[in-house]
Protein backbone atom coordinates (compact mmCIF):
# COMPACT_ATOMS: atom_id res chain seq x y z
CA UNK A 1 0.00 0.00 0.00
CA UNK A 2 1.33 3.36 -1.10
CA UNK A 3 0.29 6.34 1.13
CA UNK A 4 -0.43 9.82 -0.24
CA UNK A 5 1.86 12.70 0.24
CA UNK A 6 -1.43 14.09 2.14
CA UNK A 7 -3.18 10.42 3.10
CA UNK A 8 -7.03 11.37 3.70
CA UNK A 9 -6.77 8.08 5.25
CA UNK A 10 -6.98 8.43 9.13
CA UNK A 11 -4.62 5.22 10.44
CA UNK A 12 -5.53 3.53 14.01
CA UNK A 13 -1.46 4.47 15.19
CA UNK A 14 1.13 6.45 13.02
CA UNK A 15 4.10 5.35 14.63
CA UNK A 16 6.95 8.00 14.57
CA UNK A 17 10.52 6.17 14.37
CA UNK A 18 11.33 2.92 12.92
CA UNK A 19 14.02 1.36 14.86
CA UNK A 20 13.61 -1.88 17.34
CA UNK A 21 10.89 -0.10 19.66
CA UNK A 22 8.81 1.91 16.80
CA UNK A 23 9.11 -1.10 14.55
CA UNK A 24 8.25 -3.76 16.89
CA UNK A 25 5.56 -1.25 18.33
CA UNK A 26 4.12 -1.73 14.69
CA UNK A 27 4.43 -4.84 13.88
CA UNK A 28 2.61 -5.51 16.87
CA UNK A 29 -0.10 -3.43 16.65
CA UNK A 30 -0.52 -4.40 12.56
CA UNK A 31 -0.92 -8.04 13.00
CA UNK A 32 -3.95 -7.32 15.62
CA UNK A 33 -5.68 -6.05 12.18
CA UNK A 34 -5.11 -1.83 13.00
CA UNK A 35 -3.90 0.37 10.72
CA UNK A 36 -0.44 1.18 11.03
CA UNK A 37 1.96 3.72 9.55
CA UNK A 38 5.58 3.50 10.21
CA UNK A 39 7.48 6.84 9.54
CA UNK A 40 11.00 6.28 9.42
CA UNK A 41 13.88 8.67 8.80
CA UNK A 42 16.44 8.05 5.75
CA UNK A 43 19.93 7.72 7.25
CA UNK A 44 19.47 6.76 10.81
CA UNK A 45 22.23 4.56 11.93
CA UNK A 46 22.69 4.81 15.81
CA UNK A 47 25.97 3.54 17.59
CA UNK A 48 25.54 0.48 19.18
CA UNK A 49 27.87 -2.98 20.17
CA UNK A 50 24.43 -4.78 18.90
CA UNK A 51 24.31 -6.97 21.83
CA UNK A 52 20.85 -8.80 22.01
CA UNK A 53 20.52 -11.89 25.09
CA UNK A 54 18.74 -14.23 24.79
CA UNK A 55 15.46 -13.31 26.56
CA UNK A 56 15.17 -11.18 23.12
CA UNK A 57 15.61 -13.87 20.81
CA UNK A 58 13.40 -16.06 22.71
CA UNK A 59 10.43 -13.12 23.48
CA UNK A 60 10.55 -11.54 19.73
CA UNK A 61 11.22 -14.44 17.71
CA UNK A 62 14.67 -13.05 16.39
CA UNK A 63 16.00 -15.88 13.56
CA UNK A 64 19.37 -17.17 13.79
CA UNK A 65 20.47 -15.49 10.52
CA UNK A 66 20.48 -12.06 11.84
CA UNK A 67 23.13 -13.18 14.70
CA UNK A 68 26.79 -11.84 12.64
CA UNK A 69 28.43 -13.79 16.21
CA UNK A 70 27.62 -15.33 19.20
CA UNK A 71 29.80 -13.75 22.07
CA UNK A 72 30.16 -16.43 25.09
CA UNK A 73 32.55 -14.46 27.34
CA UNK A 74 33.13 -11.16 28.60
CA UNK A 75 36.04 -9.31 29.41
CA UNK A 76 36.33 -6.47 31.90
CA UNK A 77 39.74 -4.93 31.87
CA UNK A 78 40.66 -2.19 34.67
CA UNK A 79 42.52 0.97 34.49
CA UNK A 80 45.75 -1.10 35.75
CA UNK A 81 45.05 -3.64 32.72
CA UNK A 82 43.38 -6.65 35.37
CA UNK A 83 41.56 -8.42 33.01
CA UNK A 84 38.98 -10.21 34.91
CA UNK A 85 37.23 -12.95 31.73
CA UNK A 86 33.87 -13.89 32.45
CA UNK A 87 32.27 -16.94 30.61
CA UNK A 88 28.92 -16.77 29.60
CA UNK A 89 28.04 -20.36 30.49
CA UNK A 90 25.58 -22.71 28.71
CA UNK A 91 24.76 -20.21 26.19
CA UNK A 92 25.84 -17.07 24.76
CA UNK A 93 25.14 -12.91 23.55
CA UNK A 94 23.86 -12.60 19.86
CA UNK A 95 25.70 -9.75 17.85
CA UNK A 96 23.65 -8.08 15.34
CA UNK A 97 24.53 -5.81 12.55
CA UNK A 98 22.57 -2.93 13.22
CA UNK A 99 21.57 -1.71 9.90
CA UNK A 100 20.24 -5.21 8.67
CA UNK A 101 18.50 -5.78 12.01
CA UNK A 102 16.49 -2.72 12.21
CA UNK A 103 15.58 -3.42 8.52
CA UNK A 104 14.71 -7.06 8.92
CA UNK A 105 12.06 -5.38 11.98
CA UNK A 106 10.67 -2.58 9.88
CA UNK A 107 10.49 -5.69 7.01
CA UNK A 108 8.38 -7.89 9.43
CA UNK A 109 6.41 -4.46 10.41
CA UNK A 110 5.22 -4.40 6.71
CA UNK A 111 4.77 -7.62 6.36
CA UNK A 112 2.11 -7.80 9.32
CA UNK A 113 0.39 -4.95 7.00
CA UNK A 114 1.87 -1.84 8.51
CA UNK A 115 2.88 0.63 5.81
CA UNK A 116 6.16 2.54 5.95
CA UNK A 117 7.26 5.50 4.78
CA UNK A 118 10.05 7.65 4.74
CA UNK A 119 9.95 11.02 6.22
CA UNK A 120 10.87 13.07 9.21
CA UNK A 121 8.13 14.39 12.01
CA UNK A 122 7.61 17.79 12.15
CA UNK A 123 4.70 18.48 14.71
CA UNK A 124 1.51 17.44 15.68
CA UNK A 125 -1.52 19.77 14.83
CA UNK A 126 -5.33 18.42 15.03
CA UNK A 127 -8.45 18.82 12.99
CA UNK A 128 -11.69 20.22 14.21
CA UNK A 129 -12.93 16.85 15.63
CA UNK A 130 -9.64 17.29 17.71
CA UNK A 131 -8.00 14.24 15.63
CA UNK A 132 -4.26 14.43 15.81
CA UNK A 133 -2.70 15.61 12.51
CA UNK A 134 0.73 14.25 11.90
CA UNK A 135 2.81 16.43 9.71
CA UNK A 136 6.44 15.75 8.67
CA UNK A 137 8.71 16.11 5.53
CA UNK A 138 9.82 13.41 2.70
CA UNK A 139 12.67 12.94 1.81
CA UNK A 140 14.71 15.46 -0.80
CA UNK A 141 15.55 14.09 -4.40
CA UNK A 142 17.90 15.67 -6.94
CA UNK A 143 15.49 16.15 -10.10
CA UNK A 144 17.57 17.00 -13.38
CA UNK A 145 19.27 19.99 -14.51
CA UNK A 146 17.28 21.47 -11.25
CA UNK A 147 19.02 20.14 -8.19
CA UNK A 148 18.05 18.85 -5.35
CA UNK A 149 14.15 19.41 -4.50
CA UNK A 150 13.33 20.47 -1.42
CA UNK A 151 11.56 18.17 1.38
CA UNK A 152 8.14 17.48 0.27
CA UNK A 153 5.60 18.40 3.32
CA UNK A 154 3.16 16.20 3.97
CA UNK A 155 0.33 15.13 6.50
CA UNK A 156 -1.68 11.75 7.76
CA UNK A 157 -4.40 11.23 10.23
CA UNK A 158 -4.05 9.21 13.64
CA UNK A 159 -6.19 8.01 16.29
CA UNK A 160 -3.19 7.56 18.34
CA UNK A 161 0.61 8.66 17.86
CA UNK A 162 3.73 6.39 19.31
CA UNK A 163 7.23 8.50 19.07
CA UNK A 164 9.55 6.21 18.78
CA UNK A 165 12.04 9.16 17.18
CA UNK A 166 15.04 8.32 19.49
CA UNK A 167 16.71 10.19 22.38
CA UNK A 168 16.19 13.93 22.24
CA UNK A 169 12.76 13.20 20.59
CA UNK A 170 10.71 15.51 18.66
CA UNK A 171 7.75 13.65 19.78
CA UNK A 172 8.15 13.75 23.30
CA UNK A 173 9.45 17.28 23.28
CA UNK A 174 6.28 18.46 21.77
CA UNK A 175 3.42 16.80 23.25
CA UNK A 176 4.94 15.33 26.75
CA UNK A 177 5.19 17.26 30.04
CA UNK A 178 8.80 16.76 30.85
CA UNK A 179 10.25 15.33 28.32
CA UNK A 180 13.83 17.01 29.30
CA UNK A 181 13.70 15.79 32.52
CA UNK A 182 16.56 13.15 31.83
CA UNK A 183 20.19 12.96 31.42
CA UNK A 184 22.57 11.61 28.47
CA UNK A 185 25.56 10.14 27.83
CA UNK A 186 27.25 10.73 24.35
CA UNK A 187 27.98 7.22 22.63
CA UNK A 188 30.63 7.19 20.03
CA UNK A 189 32.24 4.29 17.79
CA UNK A 190 33.86 3.26 14.71
CA UNK A 191 33.24 0.04 12.49
CA UNK A 192 36.06 -1.38 11.73
CA UNK A 193 36.88 -4.46 9.44
CA UNK A 194 38.05 -7.61 11.25
CA UNK A 195 41.86 -7.75 10.25
CA UNK A 196 43.21 -10.51 8.13
CA UNK A 197 45.60 -11.30 10.70
CA UNK A 198 44.44 -10.60 14.08
CA UNK A 199 45.94 -9.08 16.82
CA UNK A 200 47.17 -11.44 20.03
CA UNK A 201 44.75 -12.66 22.12
CA UNK A 202 41.62 -11.38 19.94
CA UNK A 203 39.70 -14.08 20.13
CA UNK A 204 35.97 -13.41 18.05
CA UNK A 205 33.64 -14.56 20.65
CA UNK A 206 34.18 -12.39 23.76
CA UNK A 207 33.29 -8.78 24.24
CA UNK A 208 35.64 -5.99 25.83
CA UNK A 209 34.87 -3.57 28.26
CA UNK A 210 37.38 -1.30 29.08
CA UNK A 211 36.84 0.87 32.45
CA UNK A 212 39.95 3.33 32.02
CA UNK A 213 39.35 7.39 33.04
CA UNK A 214 41.29 8.19 29.74
CA UNK A 215 38.50 6.49 27.76
CA UNK A 216 35.86 7.99 29.68
CA UNK A 217 35.62 9.71 32.90
CA UNK A 218 32.56 8.22 33.55
CA UNK A 219 31.36 5.34 31.56
CA UNK A 220 33.34 2.61 29.65
CA UNK A 221 35.03 1.80 26.09
CA UNK A 222 34.20 -1.32 24.52
CA UNK A 223 35.29 -3.35 21.94
CA UNK A 224 32.49 -5.75 20.50
CA UNK A 225 33.29 -8.54 17.48
CA UNK A 226 30.59 -8.33 14.90
CA UNK A 227 31.88 -11.46 12.64
CA UNK A 228 33.95 -9.56 10.13
CA UNK A 229 33.49 -6.32 11.70
CA UNK A 230 34.08 -4.65 15.29
CA UNK A 231 32.63 -2.05 17.07
CA UNK A 232 35.44 -0.23 19.13
CA UNK A 233 33.96 3.25 21.02
CA UNK A 234 33.70 4.76 24.08
CA UNK A 235 30.75 7.22 26.02
CA UNK A 236 30.68 10.13 28.38
CA UNK A 237 28.41 13.00 29.32
CA UNK A 238 31.73 15.04 29.61
CA UNK A 239 30.72 17.21 26.79
CA UNK A 240 34.58 18.53 26.77
CA UNK A 241 35.69 15.10 26.35
CA UNK A 242 37.18 13.53 23.28
CA UNK A 243 35.66 10.90 22.56
CA UNK A 244 37.22 10.07 18.88
CA UNK A 245 40.40 10.47 20.91
CA UNK A 246 39.45 7.97 23.38
CA UNK A 247 38.65 5.39 20.64
CA UNK A 248 41.82 5.89 18.63
CA UNK A 249 43.68 5.25 22.04
CA UNK A 250 41.42 2.22 22.31
CA UNK A 251 41.88 1.06 18.73
CA UNK A 252 45.70 1.13 19.63
CA UNK A 253 45.28 -0.51 22.68
CA UNK A 254 43.20 -3.25 20.99
CA UNK A 255 46.25 -3.33 18.29
CA UNK A 256 43.33 -2.66 16.03
CA UNK A 257 44.50 0.91 15.04
CA UNK A 258 45.45 -0.23 11.64
CA UNK A 259 42.26 -1.95 10.89
CA UNK A 260 40.22 -0.39 7.79
CA UNK A 261 37.61 1.94 9.22
CA UNK A 262 34.28 1.07 7.37
CA UNK A 263 31.63 4.24 9.15
CA UNK A 264 31.60 6.25 12.22
CA UNK A 265 28.54 7.18 14.00
CA UNK A 266 27.72 9.06 17.10
CA UNK A 267 24.37 9.79 19.13
CA UNK A 268 22.83 11.01 23.04
CA UNK A 269 21.80 7.60 24.82
CA UNK A 270 19.57 8.72 27.49
CA UNK A 271 20.39 7.05 30.96
CA UNK A 272 17.15 7.16 32.99
CA UNK A 273 13.51 6.45 31.68
CA UNK A 274 11.73 10.24 31.41
CA UNK A 275 9.07 10.70 34.05
CA UNK A 276 6.17 10.51 31.85
CA UNK A 277 5.66 8.64 28.98
CA UNK A 278 1.96 10.16 27.43
CA UNK A 279 0.88 13.17 26.91
CA UNK A 280 -2.79 12.18 28.66
CA UNK A 281 -4.57 11.97 25.17
CA UNK A 282 -2.93 10.13 22.65
CA UNK A 283 0.42 10.18 22.55
CA UNK A 284 3.24 7.63 24.05
CA UNK A 285 6.73 7.21 23.61
CA UNK A 286 8.67 4.44 23.70
CA UNK A 287 12.58 3.19 23.03
CA UNK A 288 15.15 6.06 23.36
CA UNK A 289 12.45 8.77 23.45
CA UNK A 290 11.13 7.31 26.88
CA UNK A 291 14.26 6.80 28.10
CA UNK A 292 14.85 3.20 28.39
CA UNK A 293 18.53 2.85 28.15
CA UNK A 294 20.07 0.45 31.19
CA UNK A 295 22.21 2.88 33.29
CA UNK A 296 25.91 1.76 33.72
CA UNK A 297 25.35 -0.89 31.01
CA UNK A 298 23.78 0.84 28.16
CA UNK A 299 22.13 -1.78 26.71
CA UNK A 300 18.95 -0.73 24.81
CA UNK A 301 18.10 -2.78 22.26
CA UNK A 302 15.90 -5.51 24.53
CA UNK A 303 14.43 -2.40 26.49
CA UNK A 304 13.74 -0.49 23.29
CA UNK A 305 11.62 -3.59 21.62
CA UNK A 306 10.06 -4.15 25.40
CA UNK A 307 9.10 -0.71 25.17
CA UNK A 308 7.83 -0.65 22.07
CA UNK A 309 5.80 -3.75 22.49
CA UNK A 310 4.32 -2.72 25.84
CA UNK A 311 3.60 0.80 23.81
CA UNK A 312 1.57 -1.06 21.28
CA UNK A 313 -0.29 -2.74 24.46
CA UNK A 314 -1.19 0.13 25.84
CA UNK A 315 -2.08 1.61 22.26
CA UNK A 316 -4.37 -0.91 21.50
CA UNK A 317 -6.36 -0.83 24.94
CA UNK A 318 -6.50 2.63 24.69
CA UNK A 319 -8.14 2.21 20.95
CA UNK A 320 -10.48 -0.44 22.20
CA UNK A 321 -11.79 1.68 24.50
CA UNK A 322 -11.19 5.04 23.79
CA UNK A 323 -9.57 5.90 27.46
CA UNK A 324 -6.88 7.91 27.55
CA UNK A 325 -5.78 6.36 31.01
CA UNK A 326 -4.61 3.70 29.21
CA UNK A 327 -1.77 4.99 28.02
CA UNK A 328 0.21 5.32 30.94
CA UNK A 329 0.00 1.69 31.14
CA UNK A 330 3.41 1.41 29.05
CA UNK A 331 5.52 2.93 31.63
CA UNK A 332 3.47 1.49 34.85
CA UNK A 333 4.20 -1.99 33.34
CA UNK A 334 7.85 -1.47 31.89
CA UNK A 335 8.64 0.16 35.76
CA UNK A 336 6.86 -2.79 37.81
CA UNK A 337 9.17 -4.97 35.65
CA UNK A 338 12.54 -3.26 34.95
CA UNK A 339 12.27 -0.45 37.71
CA UNK A 340 14.09 -1.76 40.09
CA UNK A 341 17.05 -3.04 37.65
CA UNK A 342 17.39 0.44 36.80
CA UNK A 343 17.78 1.76 39.40
CA UNK A 344 20.60 -0.55 40.68
CA UNK A 345 22.34 -0.17 38.00
CA UNK A 346 22.07 3.53 37.88
CA UNK A 347 23.51 3.59 41.64
CA UNK A 348 26.77 1.35 40.31
CA UNK A 349 27.54 3.60 37.74
CA UNK A 350 27.34 6.53 39.65
CA UNK A 351 29.55 5.54 42.43
CA UNK A 352 31.89 3.18 40.67
CA UNK A 353 32.44 4.73 37.56
CA UNK A 354 33.48 7.66 39.29
CA UNK A 355 36.70 7.31 39.25
CA UNK A 356 40.17 5.36 38.14
CA UNK A 357 40.18 3.95 42.21
CA UNK A 358 37.02 3.23 42.00
CA UNK A 359 37.19 1.98 38.72
CA UNK A 360 39.77 -1.01 39.47
CA UNK A 361 38.20 -2.06 42.44
CA UNK A 362 34.84 -3.30 40.57
CA UNK A 363 36.87 -4.70 37.94
CA UNK A 364 38.47 -6.65 40.59
CA UNK A 365 34.65 -7.85 42.47
CA UNK A 366 33.91 -8.91 38.97
CA UNK A 367 36.46 -12.06 39.80
CA UNK A 368 33.99 -13.28 42.49
CA UNK A 369 32.29 -16.33 41.28
CA UNK A 370 29.20 -15.17 42.91
CA UNK A 371 28.99 -11.57 41.37
CA UNK A 372 29.71 -13.38 37.47
CA UNK A 373 26.90 -15.83 38.10
CA UNK A 374 24.12 -13.45 39.34
CA UNK A 375 25.53 -10.75 36.74
CA UNK A 376 24.63 -13.30 33.73
CA UNK A 377 21.69 -14.36 35.34
CA UNK A 378 20.06 -11.08 35.90
CA UNK A 379 21.69 -9.86 31.93
CA UNK A 380 20.68 -13.18 30.18
CA UNK A 381 16.53 -12.98 31.47
CA UNK A 382 16.26 -9.55 32.36
CA UNK A 383 14.90 -9.67 35.45
CA UNK A 384 17.19 -9.47 39.36
CA UNK A 385 18.32 -13.43 39.94
CA UNK A 386 16.26 -13.95 43.26
CA UNK A 387 16.82 -17.73 43.30
CA UNK A 388 20.36 -17.44 45.59
CA UNK A 389 19.26 -15.42 48.54
CA UNK A 390 22.61 -16.24 50.73
CA UNK A 391 24.82 -15.36 46.97
CA UNK A 392 23.32 -11.84 47.58
CA UNK A 393 24.13 -11.53 51.18
CA UNK A 394 27.90 -12.86 50.21
CA UNK A 395 28.39 -10.35 47.81
CA UNK A 396 26.69 -7.07 49.93
CA UNK A 397 30.18 -8.41 52.48
CA UNK A 398 32.15 -8.54 49.73
CA UNK A 399 30.89 -5.21 48.52
CA UNK A 400 31.62 -3.53 51.87
CA UNK A 401 35.13 -4.93 52.06
CA UNK A 402 35.54 -3.24 48.79
CA UNK A 403 34.15 0.06 49.84
CA UNK A 404 36.27 -0.10 52.97
CA UNK A 405 39.62 -0.92 51.36
CA UNK A 406 39.61 -4.25 52.71
CA UNK A 407 40.15 -6.15 49.95
CA UNK A 408 43.73 -5.67 47.43
CA UNK A 409 42.20 -4.85 43.97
Amino acid sequence: MNASQNDPHTYDAVVVGGGPAGATAAHDLARQGLSVLLLDRAGRTKPCGGAIPPRLIKDFEIPDHLLVAKARCARMVSPSDQRVDIPIEGGFVGMVDRDVFDEWLRERAAGAGAVRRRGRYTGLTRDAAGTAIVHFETDARAVGEGGPQEPARAQVRARCVIGADGARSEVARQNVPDADRTSYVFAYHEIVARPSNPPAGYDPSRCDVVYRGELSPDFYGWVFPHGDTLSIGTGSADKGFSLRNATAKLRAASGLDTAPTLRREGAPIPMKPLPRWDNGRDVVLAGDAAGVVAPASGEGIYYAMTGGRLAAEAAAEFLRTGQAKALKLARKRFMREHGTVFWVLGIMQRFWYVNDKRRERFVSICRDKDVQQLTFESYMHKKLARKKPMAHVRIFFKDVAHLLGLVRA
